[in-house]
């Protein structure tokens, strides 16, 4: 059993672009799956734009992640983030306060 698991420091959190829209789907799952197998943080904090193209990759990796027992979570969320979560359904990508 690997002893490590889920101690492991996230690296630094990806940034996510400004628009996260069809464009931005396979650039955001490629930056994903180099990440694959460690705790990432994602910095949703200049996100003005949020697709359902790009939820579904956040949301696949959300899964994988807690799959493998590692931390997955979105710190400082734009407004603009946290409302296109809130109106597609997807409120499990916001980070919990309190918790």
């Amino acid at each position: 059993m690997d002893e490590t698991l889920g101690t492991h420091q996230p690296g630094p959190a990806l940034m996510l672009p400004d628009v996260l829209d069809l464009r931005a789907a396979a650039p955001l799952a490629a930056e994903l799956m180099a990440r694959r197998g460690q705790d990432t943080e994602l910095d949703a904090s200049r996100v003005r734009k949020l697709g359902g193209q790009c939820l579904q990759v956040l949301l696949s990796a959300q899964v994988c992640w807690q799959a493998e027992g590692r931390r997955f979570r979105v710190v400082a969320p734009s407004s603009d983030f946290t409302e296109g979560v809130a109106l597609l359904g997807a409120s499990s990508l916001l980070p919990t306060f309190g918790a």
